[in-house]
């Protein structure tokens, strides 16, 4: 095989993808058939057409799609395995209010590694050609980038799961006022619910709108909200849950116990307040110590070195 016969192949291949494209993206003419209309409202009842309404056009990017899912599939399930299971990685995902599913997440820590291993490899490449690095270090080099570009994903997950917990804990006492305040009015829980989900704008207003949006449709309210709780995983937010699924099982008033519950999340952010600013007194006093108190001693002392140098 001659070189250019070597180089037409793969050019070829990627010319044929290409005008297989092209000829998918232009629209059909004439109006669907009479059964593809009706197969995606009658595709619970009946096989075929099930299979005609899952069924997808024969585009490049499907089939392959088609080819590669066995391979990828192996991949994910292996990294799942290697990572620690999809149970983490759910929960979080449900922490940071991601609708992304874990398998897509998991494609996506494949391409960062992916993206990770081809820049490590640039970088060992560069670094072999410009210095004699040792091959142990290229190596170690090529590694690390490939694992930072694996957990860089799970780790901005983590971070913006904490970051909406924060956030919800500090919106928990002004929500749980409010529902106090609803039910001393009268109203009852699913009504105070409601009202605290409509006037709220935070984040846990977002949850209570999907504990009633999860009522409305059919779901118990005991089990809508413990669901939630159970979602979410924030402590208070639990507690709160377990007093009023107590109460709508045994019929006792909630007020007192929500106002109990709203001073003590307000003490708890007082106290972790005060944790906070004693943790970060240090880390103050670092750019005191190594960046004011020198040029103050400088700006000090310096005229008189001045003065010393020019009178002598």
């Amino acid at each position: 095989m001659t070189p250019w016969i070597a180089l037409a192949v793969p050019v070829g291949i990627v010319l044929g993808v290409g005008l297989w494209t092209l000829v998918a993206l232009v629209p059909r003419v004439g109006a669907p058939r009479l059964s593809t209309r009706i197969a995606p409202y009658v595709a619970a009842v009946s096989p075929e057409a099930r299979d005609l309404a899952t069924c997808r056009p024969a585009v490049p990017v499907s089939v392959i799609g088609e080819l590669l899912r066995p391979g990828a599939a192996g991949l994910l399930g292996g990294l799942s395995g290697v990572l620690g299971g999809d149970e983490a990685i759910e929960r979080r995902l449900r922490q940071a209010g991601w609708t992304t599913p874990v398998a897509r997440f998991r494609s996506r820590q494949l391409v960062g590694l992916a993206i990770g291993s081809a820049v490590g490899a640039a970088l060992v490449a560069g670094l072999v050609r410009a210095t004699a690095i040792p091959l142990v270090a290229a190596v170690a080099v090529g590694i690390a980038a490939a694992a930072v570009g694996l957990l860089a994903p799970e780790q901005l997950l983590a971070r913006a799961a904490r970051a909406r917990l924060r956030r919800m804990t500090h919106e928990y006492p002004t929500i749980v006022e409010l529902l106090t305040l609803s039910l001393a009015a009268g109203e009852g829980v699913l009504e105070a619910l409601r009202r605290v989900a409509r006037v709220g704008s935070g984040e846990l207003a977002r949850e209570l709108t999907v504990v009633v949006t999860e009522v409305n449709a059919g779901v118990p309210l005991a089990e809508a909200l413990t669901r939630r709780a159970a979602a979410i995983g924030l402590p208070p937010f639990t507690r709160t849950v377990d007093q009023l699924v107590a109460a709508l099982d045994r019929g006792s008033p909630l007020v007192d116990v929500l106002r109990a519950e709203a001073q003590d999340a307000r003490d708890e952010a007082k106290r972790g307040l005060l944790e906070a600013a004693g943790r970060n007194e240090v880390a103050m006093m670092v750019p005191l110590v190594f960046g004011i108190l020198p040029v103050t001693v400088l700006i000090a002392i310096w005229p008189g070195v001045l003065v010393l140098r020019m009178g002598f």
